[in-house]
């Protein structure tokens, strides 16, 4: 496919292997995200109540409550956020305020300490874990979101995962501070690195939104709040999939405080209580790399109300065994990895599948604000049961939550799975043209006719069709992103230039639609 250099002499391009070094890039950054969340899934809570002291259940698990609010806040936030500011640097503000973290972990002097570095820790994640998914999205465009998604959590949770397990071997032979905790310096440093690296995608959403299927309809708002009340429950299908996100991350904030505490109790050693706190985030990342495939292919539904349901069977097993605690432990970790692996990308690609481009930063933003609540829920509902009524209560509580959780995503849910750009009516052999190699956005003015405001419309390469479409798609731009009060953003306009799309390959107003992360 010939393509026409932008400014900066690279072409824009939806699609996996026509971005396939940015995309590897991110899933680094992603490793690197969850391996410095990875640092307290198994000594944090230990660190709580053998080092600390603490006797409640409800204070050991307060870190956990600190980091879901505050993740699931910065999440709400990163949508709004995007429109005044391209997604890198909010890549790179992410991970300068997780500096702090691992030194704090490894040598606070009070609870409070931990508490407060949870704080940071939830602000790094929300916006790293945020624009490497969207980031991720917006490279390959619509018909590989699944896949996209797959390959970004299963680097993050893995990395989770396998420190969780590396953790629970070094405070064996350590101590629980501060050695396990300081291996959070690599993650650090290298995430930071890469960030630097990586490249904005703003003009490749500009390019998906060109040539949307779709075009937003006029009286529809694209605001943080109408997008929010649509995703929380106007939207039948996007509120089927915040409900089982929040409750998958319960589940996984449940898990996170109660499984340490649980098994030590009936026996199991650091390095055994590391082994099931790894096993469970290890099989949930490499889980959904072919789960994320099977998304794209079988749909997205399946795969959520099943993964529900196996979750719930998880929370049985680990308490039906419980008298064999290493066998309930690995058993209940590969049952809850497997569902939560089938979950998740499928939760994403569907959040997604639902939303116009014109609107996908917040509702993505929305979706994530309520799966990461989560955090919080299964932590302040874990501690209460578990005060109130012993450590075994909060995990039937979940097996019954997990279960109502799939049977409501069944009801809610449908598929929706918008056609990708590639199966627009162009010429697929044309030079330049939208075939099925991708689609590349190049200027073109036609003699006699400036677009508005004097600049250059947006169209692909390619025969009379495909300027036809381009023009068309152009205009829905412009209509999607126009701000009601006619003003512009221009720091916007700039990230969409500096991405490489200098000569309006897309008007200004598309600025705002180039950085629509989560």
């Amino acid at each position: 496919m010939k393509a026409t250099p932008t400014a900066t002499g690279r072409p824009v391009r939806l699609g996996l292997r026509e971005n396939w070094l940015q995309f590897t890039l991110l899933v680094i950054v992603n490793v690197c995200v969850g391996g410095l969340v990875g640092l307290e899934r198994t000594t944090v809570p230990l660190i709580g109540s053998q080092t600390f002291g603490l006797t409640s259940d409800l204070a050991v698990f307060s870190f956990i409550i600190a980091f879901g609010l505050t993740k699931a806040l910065t999440n709400l936030a990163a949508g709004a956020l995007t429109a005044r500011f391209r997604r890198k640097q909010l890549l790179v503000t992410g991970w300068l305020l997780g500096v702090p973290v691992p030194f704090a972990l490894a040598y606070a002097p009070s609870w409070g300490w931990i508490v407060a570095a949870n704080v940071l820790l939830g602000l790094n994640q929300g916006l790293t874990w945020s624009m490497t998914v969207n980031m991720k999205i917006d490279l390959v465009g619509p018909s590989r979101r699944g896949l996209a998604t797959g390959l970004n959590e299963a680097a993050g949770y893995t990395a989770v995962g396998v420190t969780a397990l590396l953790t629970g071997y070094l405070a064996t032979s350590y101590g629980l501070r501060p050695v396990p905790e300081l291996i959070g310096i690599v993650f650090v440093a290298a995430g930071l690195a890469l960030a630097l690296v990586v490249r904005d995608t703003a003009a490749h959403v500009a390019l998906e939104l060109a040539h949307h299927t779709k075009p937003l309809p006029t009286d529809e708002d694209t605001g943080l709040k109408a997008t929010f009340t649509r995703t929380s429950w106007h939207n039948r299908s996007l509120r089927g999939a915040s409900q089982a996100g929040l409750v998958n991350n319960l589940n996984d904030g449940l898990t996170w405080g109660v499984f340490p505490l649980l098994f030590t109790d009936h026996g199991l050693g650091l390095a055994a209580v590391g082994l099931v706190k790894g096993l469970y985030p290890i099989l949930w990342g490499l889980g959904q790399i072919p789960t994320g495939h099977l998304a794209d292919r079988i749909g997205r539904k399946p795969l959520i109300v099943h993964g529900m349901l196996v979750q719930a069977i998880g929370f049985a097993v680990a308490l039906a065994l419980l008298s064999r605690p290493l066998l309930a432990g690995i058993l209940s970790a590969v049952l809850l990895g497997l569902g939560t692996a089938m979950v998740y990308p499928a939760l994403i690609a569907s959040v997604s599948d639902h939303a116009h481009p014109a609107w996908r930063a917040n509702a993505l933003g929305a979706y994530r604000f309520w799966r990461d609540i989560g955090y919080a829920a299964g932590a302040l509902v874990a501690g209460i049961l578990a005060d109130a009524l012993g450590l075994n209560a909060t995990v039937i509580a979940a097996a019954f939550l997990t279960a109502a959780s799939g049977l409501l995503a069944a009801r809610w849910i449908t598929e929706h799975r918008p056609a990708p750009p590639a199966e627009r009516p162009t010429s697929p052999t044309a030079p330049g043209g939208c075939g099925a190699a991708g689609c590349v956005l190049r200027t073109s003015r036609r003699a006699g006719q400036p677009s508005r405001g004097g600049r250059a419309a947006a169209m692909p390469e390619g025969g009379e069709g495909c300027a036809q479409a381009g023009d068309q798609g152009a205009q829905d731009v412009r209509e999607a992103i126009m701000p009601t009060n006619g003003s512009r953003t221009a720091p916007l306009r700039d990230s969409v230039r500096s991405a490489g799309v200098l000569h309006a390959a897309v008007p200004a107003e598309a600025a705002h639609l180039g950085c629509d992360a989560g």
